[in-house]
This record gives structure tokens, sequence and C-alpha cells, in this order.
């Protein structure tokens, strides 16, 4: 339990930040939460020789509305997503992840841009965020990048990021009237890891039917999975029983978990069905402002 010996770097900028990772490369891990890395280091999983610690560049934690983009700073830490009135009242998606995060300690000091960066397919904001149709903004040594979330995991804790980029915000685009979203998350104790979950976005026309639809799966596969079949479904129709059913149905058919103690291949595709039936019905209560 104890890390292997490193160096530890604290820059105060983003510019000293990224011209360390360039340098250092595949040698260094960036620190912002730790609630990943340090458990990983303390078991031997992970030992880098350099340890490059963000959390003393300001202006990255925030949540912001404007524009028709709802930004989040990479160092907003969990807790903040919880308790912020905005995320509890026009984001009920995010909320829901907000809670269902491992407990309130870790929440206190984990961050929303290093739950994503570390591409853990069992990590619950990389569903959401493919169900909301978000992008990420990294810095690195030549500038600014912009990245959709649907192309950002290429592999289990492996994204499109280069060497020396450091994730620094994630836009959201604001949910237009009649939206709602819900996250469900099956899990064998509060805290635990999911057994398997579903994001489930919607919006919805005058007449009832479905404008566009957003759903993504967590712990399901070797990355977060944007069930498309299972939204393409869903557009253009009434979502009742039967429309929602088979949508359930194909995101089910797009989950390729593996066996292991939390259930077998066969239980884990059940339950994404099941979860994805419930999280698009609370979906469209919320969209219809029912809650």
């Amino acid at each position: 339990m104890i890390p292997a010996a490193f160096e530890y770097h604290a820059p105060t900028s983003l510019g000293e930040a990224t011209a360390l990772l360039a340098k250092l490369g595949d040698e260094a891990k960036i620190l912002s939460g730790g609630q990943s890395l340090i458990p990983l280091m303390k078991l031997r999983l992970s030992s880098p020789r350099h340890v490059v610690d963000i959390n003393g560049i300001a202006g990255l934690a925030y949540v912001l509305e404007a524009d028709g983009v709802l930004a989040i700073g990479a160092l907003t830490r969990e807790s903040e997503i919880e308790e912020s009135d905005l995320i509890r009242s026009h984001y009920p998606l995010l909320h829901d992840v907000s809670k269902v995060i491992a407990d309130p300690l870790v929440r206190n000091l984990a961050t929303v841009g290093g739950n994503l960066a570390h591409a853990d397919p069992a990590n619950d904001h990389p569903a959401a965020m493919l169900a909301l149709g978000a992008e990420v903004v990294a810095r690195g040594p030549s500038g600014e990048r912009r990245m959709p979330i649907a192309s950002f995991f290429t592999g289990p804790f492996e994204t499109t990021l280069r060497p020396g980029e450091i994730l620094v915000e994630i836009r959201i685009p604001v949910p237009v009237a009649r939206s709602g979203g819900a996250y469900l998350k099956l899990e064998r104790k509060v805290g635990d890891f999911a057994t398997a979950a579903v994001a489930a976005q919607v919006t919805l026309r005058a007449d009832g039917a479905c404008e566009q639809a957003g759903i993504g799966l967590t712990n399901v596969g070797i990355t977060p999975i944007k069930a498309e079949k299972a939204e393409a479904a869903l557009e253009g129709k009434r979502l009742d029983d039967k429309t929602i059913g088979q949508a359930a149905q194909l995101a089910a058919a797009a989950a390729q978990p593996s066996e292991d103690l939390r259930g077998s291949v066969e239980y884990k595709r059940d339950m994404v069905r099941v979860l994805t039936a419930r999280a698009l019905r609370k979906a469209v209560e919320r969209a219809e402002g029912r809650r």
C-alpha cells in the first residue's frame, strides 16, 4: 500500500504544466482529484516516475452556462456538481450521476475532468456525457483542441489526448425546452462501481414524439458505449411502452459485457435492457415536467 518512489511537480500555470508533460512523456501522470491515480499507485498497478499536480492552476473549477453551452472546468469537484442549483434544475441527468459516484468523501476530492480523462469504462460520467452529446477541450503545447466525446475514448484507460495535453473543460449543449434525462445504476452496494448503468437524454416535440435521444452505457464494454441503434429507434416516434421496449432491446444488444463477480454476460445484458427502459421513462417524465 506504499507507492513506488516518484518526483512530485506542482505547476502553477497551464503553460508550465503542458511543457512539463511534453518533456516527461509517458513517465508522468497528472494528479487532479487523485481518487483513481493514488489507489493505483498504492497497489503498484501504476508506478509513474513523475506526478504532475495540476490543483495549483487557477481557473479550472467552474460551472457556467452561456451562449448555449454548459461549461464545466476540469477541476470542478463532483460535490460541486451535486450541490449546484443550475445542475439540479436544468441537468437532472448530471445530478443523478453526481449522487451515485462513490461516497461523499470521494466526491469532495474527485474531479469531473479526471473522471473522464482516466477513461475507466466503469466510471459514471462517460456514459452521461455520451448521452448529452458533450465535447471535451484539451490544452497542450500546440494550443487548444476540441473533441466530441463520442470519439474521445479509444480503449480501457485510453483516450485521444496527445502527449502534453491536459483536459481543461467539458462543454455540453444547453437542452432545449421539453428535454429531460436520467441515470440509473445497478450496484452491489452503495458507492460501488456499476454492475451496469444507463444514461438517457430525450427531447420531445410539441406533439409528444421524440425529437432527439441520447443513450450511454456504463461498464458493459471495454469503453463506455453510445447505443446509436437504440437512439435511432426512438427518434420521430412517440415514446410509448412499445417504442421504449424496442429501444431497450437494442441497447442491450449494443452492450458487450464480460463475466465477472458482478454477474454473467446474460445477466448484465438484461440489466441494460431493464435500466434503459426505466431511464427512458424517467427522462420522458422530466421532459414533460412531471419529474
